[in-house]
């Protein structure tokens, strides 16, 4: 008879989809994702020529709130690259002066739902192609948190107030004003937040209409801890989709 330790399970850490081909879907393969935001730029073009020759995947931003303000996106499938490429992309030549806030610091990876038809779709494909279309230049990026409360509701009441979020985001998206990126990162930040959240598009006002109508739903008015700070910024380089 097993002892101790070796009679416990380990916990399953894969992400669950819908039925595909009468199969059910399973992935361990998910996209991280990571915006560091830095002040004192002059050419943001050109960190884009550095990353690019790095050979990293991802989006410059130029701040719109922040005159010498750049955003830096980069995704991958395997979150080393953050500390192997991306850090020392960014202390190296037109980065290395820039000054990082570290308040606009968010990272978080993509998950599923546990009904998704496509898995891969879902977590890696699609999030991509969000952030790498050419003609969706605008971006707002915030994290969240969301209240002891909301954990404490039955699985049927989150569902409810959850699907009041996503209609909105899926008119939005209908109508190609905004598309939406999101993030869990529990433990990945230093505020440890619940999820980052972006917000992508052609235009930059439907992006704050989005915005605008989601603080009237349950979860943005009864269940939030807090929300925020908000990076706002347009793309000015990205790698290939």
């Amino acid at each position: 008879m097993e002892k101790g330790r070796g009679r416990i399970e380990p916990p399953d850490l894969s992400e669950k989809g819908g039925l595909k081909d009468g199969e059910a879907q399973r992935s361990d393969d998910r996209l991280f994702m990571q915006l560091l935001a830095f002040g004192g730029c002059t050419d943001a073009k050109a960190v884009g020529r550095h990353l690019a020759d790095r050979g990293i995947d991802g989006v410059v931003y130029e701040d719109a709130n922040d005159p010498r303000g750049i955003a830096v996106l980069t995704l991958t499938r395997a979150p080393e690259a953050f500390v192997e490429q991306v850090r020392p992309a960014l202390n190296s030549g037109p980065c290395a002066p820039l000054v990082l806030k570290p308040d606009y610091t968010m990272m978080g990876r993509t998950y599923s739902i546990g009904y998704e038809p496509d898995l891969k779709e879902t977590l890696i494909d699609r999030p991509r192609r969000t952030v790498l279309n050419p003609d969706w230049g605008w971006a707002i990026w915030y994290p969240l948190r969301r209240s002891g409360r909301f954990a404490q509701l039955s699985e049927q009441e989150q569902r409810t107030i959850l699907s009041e979020h996503g209609a909105i985001g899926m008119t939005f998206g209908a109508a190609d004003y905004a598309h939406d990126i999101r993030l869990a990162c529990h433990g990945l930040d230093r505020d440890d937040n619940d999820f980052v959240i972006g917000l992508i598009g052609k235009q930059l006002f439907p992006l704050s209409a989005v915005v605008q109508a989601m603080r009237k739903t349950q979860q943005t008015s009864l269940y939030l801890d807090r929300l925020g700070p908000f990076l706002t910024g347009r793309g000015v380089w990205q790698s290939r989709a």
